[in-house]
């Protein structure tokens, strides 16, 4: 049935792209010489620092999945490498169907329960959303006057995000300290306008609260924290370094971190909808058009740009992650299905035993 929808989906955007091509292909001149021009002259330096500052947050996911098991499992600081490679290539290749893989990898190889890593999966995700909200909206509140495009709406933007930054802490504290009576109330609430999203809902904020239990002091959180900046501020290097890597283009080579800060924001929105193969050309159009309309770079190095970032940030570890598969013994297809196939069986036994209290 997932399958069927996925297929669908597919071909809706595939039937999308094919009518912006055709709707485009007569109003916005491309010249493909001028395309090929951009990519030669290139620093690839610059891009090769990119990537380098990519595989490094791998190394920091790895660092921060074990110390968010270290009360419940002790193990080395890479032994969970592996997992974030692989989890990542499936992804890359397959499409969010594989999210779970890497959950399902570290329960395969710590023996944990998978509920209690796709709890830590859920916390990790967690982090990323506010390290990366807390950066982006301190770079626009900090930037200086003009230096980025509609800074009225930027900067509402800006505050918007910060408030939000603060409310999710302090959810967040309160899941900690208090999260079953905080999960009851808020499905008791949501459970008034709809009792299967109340349920989904109570059920969500205590996978979270077991997530959370693996922060049980200060340092706990403070050091997730700080592995979790450090790993956005080094994605966001990324993104600045490979948009300056193009010198032919005044535009990108003008790049500023704060804009880089932007256009991060903007290609994490376009993968949001990540299909395999195809959602990548939808991801460089995405991230093309905007670095044309928010940047003013002509359409050949923006293309050029949103290619480049497609492979340094998101496939680049694809090469990586074949051949460790290929040394652990792995299908990412077969992993894939069973992390998705243990993933519903989890939910379908939760929903069950729900059901029997009930």
């Amino acid at each position: 049935m997932k399958s069927n929808r996925n297929r669908i989906l597919a071909v809706i955007v595939l039937l999308a792209v094919v009518a912006l091509v055709w709707f485009g292909r007569h109003r916005i001149h491309f010249d493909w010489q001028v395309f090929g021009q951009q990519l030669r002259m290139a620093d690839w330096r610059r891009i090769g620092f990119g990537l380098a500052a990519i595989y490094i947050c791998y190394v920091v996911r790895s660092v921060r999945w074990v110390w968010l098991l270290r009360h419940k499992k002790k193990m080395g600081l890479l032994s969970l490498l592996g997992t974030q490679v692989i989890g990542f290539t499936a992804v890359a290749l397959i499409g969010r169907v594989a999210d779970l893989v890497r959950p399902y990898l570290v329960a395969k190889k710590t023996g944990l329960p998978l509920s209690s890593q796709i709890a830590v999966y859920i916390v990790e995700r967690l982090f990323d959303a506010g390290s990366m909200a807390l950066i982006t909206s301190s770079v626009i509140l900090l930037a200086p006057a003009g230096s980025l495009p509609h800074p009225e709406i930027l900067r509402r933007a800006g505050y918007w995000g910060l408030a939000l930054t603060i409310a999710g802490g302090l959810f967040l504290l309160a899941v900690r300290l208090w999260g079953d009576k905080v999960a009851m109330l808020m499905g008791s609430a949501f459970g008034l306008v709809s009792k299967g999203f109340g349920r989904a809902l109570e059920e969500k904020i205590q996978a979270f609260h077991t997530g959370l239990d693996t922060m049980r002091s200060f340092s706990d959180f403070a050091v997730t924290t700080g592995l979790s900046l450090g790993m956005w501020l080094m994605i966001a290097f990324a993104y600045l370094e490979t948009t300056l890597a193009f010198v032919a283009s005044p535009e990108l080579a003008a790049m500023t971190p704060a804009k880089g800060v932007l256009l991060m924001i903007v290609s994490g929105g376009a993968s949001v909808i990540q299909l395999p193969v195809l959602g990548w050309f939808t991801q460089i159009g995405l991230v093309a058009g905007a670095i044309s309309k928010f940047f003013g770079a002509a359409p050949e190095a923006a293309t050029g740009c949103a290619a480049t970032l497609l492979l340094v940030t998101f496939l680049g570890i694809v090469p990586v992650g074949l051949i460790w598969a290929r040394f652990e013994d792995i299908s990412l297809r077969k992993v894939t299905e069973e992390s998705e196939h243990a993933g519903e069986e989890l939910a379908h036994s939760s929903g069950v035993g729900e059901n029997a209290v009930g």
